[in-house]
This record gives C-alpha cells, sequence and structure tokens, in this order.
C-alpha cells in the first residue's frame, strides 16, 4: 500500500515535492523525489530527528536519501545530517569552516539536550560540495534542481533550493515552482538576526530569491508555512527597514 505524504505528518507541496515542520524549534525539512534519487532540503535538529527524516523519507519514496542540502550552519537544520549516511551534501561554500563547538554552544543556548548537542557536534558531517554560485543537481526523470548561494543574509552561507514546476496537460495540473528558502525567510516569527547575520545584505539575498521563483512560486520558509511573492517581498521591505538598508 502506497503511503502519502499526509499521512507520514508532511504537507505536500507539489508534484514530488513535500515538507514537513519538525517539532521544538518548528524548523522546515524538505524532500524533493526524483527518479531514482531523492534530495532531502536540511536535516532537523539532532541525530536522532535525522534519522527519523530519514526513515520517513524511506517510507514515502520506497528510496534512500542520496543527496542533502544544507541551507545554512545554524544546529536546528545540520545537526541531523550524519544520519543520512551515504548522500551526497552541499552547502554554501564557507559553511565548512563554521566550528562545531560554536554550533554545539548554541544548541544548549537554545534548549537541546546537552547530551544529543555533544553526539552532533562530535559526528557533524561537513559539506562535500560547496556552492559558490549555482550548481544543478539532476535527480532524474526529468527533474532538475538548481542549488543557488544567494546569501549573506540570514548567515554569511545561505544557500536556496529552486525545485522547477511542472507542466500541467489534459486532465493532469501543472505545479509551481518551489523555492526552500531556510531562514532567509520566517513566517512563523519575525526573521531573527544573530550575531553571524549580515543584515545590510539580507534584503539584496530575498530580491535573488524573488528572482529564482518569480511571481507563481511557492516560498517554503525556514520556520512556518510556506508564502507567496508578496509575502516575500513585504518581508524584504521590513528587512530593509529595520536594518536601515536603502532600496
Amino acid at each position: 500500500m502506497t503511503v502519502t505524504w499526509e499521512e507520514l505528518g508532511w504537507e505536500r507541496v507539489a508534484a514530488g515535492v513535500g515538507r514537513v515542520r519538525l517539532p521544538g524549534w518548528d524548523c522546515t525539512a524538505g524532500l524533493v523525489v526524483g527518479a531514482g534519487a531523492v534530495l532531502m532540503v536540511d536535516a532537523g535538529s539532532s541525530l536522532a530527528e535525522g534519522a527519523l527524516l530519514r526513515a520517513r523519507a524511506g517510507e514515502l519514496t520506497g528510496s534512500r536519501v542520496t543527496h542533502l542540502a544544507l541551507t545554512h550552519p545554524h544546529f536546528d537544520h545540520v545537526f541531523g545530517a550524519a544520519a543520512f549516511a551515504g548522500a551526497e551534501v552541499f552547502a554554501a561554500v564557507g559553511m565548512d569552516t563554521v566550528p562545531a563547538e560554536e554550533l554545539r554552544a548554541d544548541a544548549v543556548r537554545n534548549g537541546l539536550d546537552e547530551a544529543a548537542a555533544t553526539e552532533a557536534a562530535d559526528t557533524l558531517v561537513r559539506p562535500r560540495h560547496l556552492v559558490s554560485g549555482e550548481w544543478t543537481l539532476d535527480l532524474g526523470g526529468g527533474r532538475q534542481v538548481l542549488l543557488a548561494n544567494v546569501g549573506p543574509g540570514h548567515t554569511a552561507h545561505d544557500l536556496a533550493v529552486l525545485v522547477p514546476g511542472t507542466p500541467g496537460g489534459p486532465g493532469v495540473p501543472g505545479s509551481p515552482e518551489t523555492v526552500f528558502c531556510g531562514d532567509l525567510v520566517e513566517e512563523s516569527g519575525e526573521p531573527q538576526a544573530g550575531p553571524d547575520a549580515v543584515p545590510s545584505h539580507w534584503p539584496a539575498a530575498l530580491d535573488r530569491l524573488l528572482d529564482l521563483g518569480g511571481e507563481d512560486a511557492l516560498y517554503v520558509p525556514g520556520h512556518g508555512a510556506v508564502v507567496d511573492a508578496a509575502f516575500v517581498r513585504a518581508q524584504r521591505d521590513a528587512l530593509a527597514a529595520r536594518f536601515g538598508v536603502s532600496r
């Protein structure tokens, strides 16, 4: 029997594209299914959460996760990465230089169990593939996904994932483009600007997201509900005003 996205607590965003909002920090993880290849976007906040994501992805697709894209170096998005054994790991250039101890300390400050934080930091997976501009992944079956280094903004190392839409046909609806934004966009609260943020460049990073997806795309934030281009533009303008960035 085929298991649906909804039965496993996931939201189907487009054909072969879904996401789940994880408990604790309301962090999003995404899934993109090709023909013989599966991409996970972000890995959760601990090895246990990463293992659960991997297992659920296997139930949904019947395949293992072959590719993992990490949108930025914060513990709630990367600490589950070691659970994806054998996956090709992608991130923005420079993300491999972020100290594991810095991530561990931030995780503990934000309420992650210290033993879980230490375990994740000790086994932290460094990305093998570092994206400085754009990188196209071929997931098979005509599905190509674009990884784009659109930062800095929320951090110095922000990666977006663009999943092209699919055309419709007689009796078959098409699906829109989907952009996984990481924490460049947040819906469930005000965007968080920590000490590693680059506020002066953040509005421009959102402009690049809008250029990638266009007016009709679905934008998947790092935290919160899926939004549209109008929401992203409004958040861009609010960030520009908040940080005194000239538009």
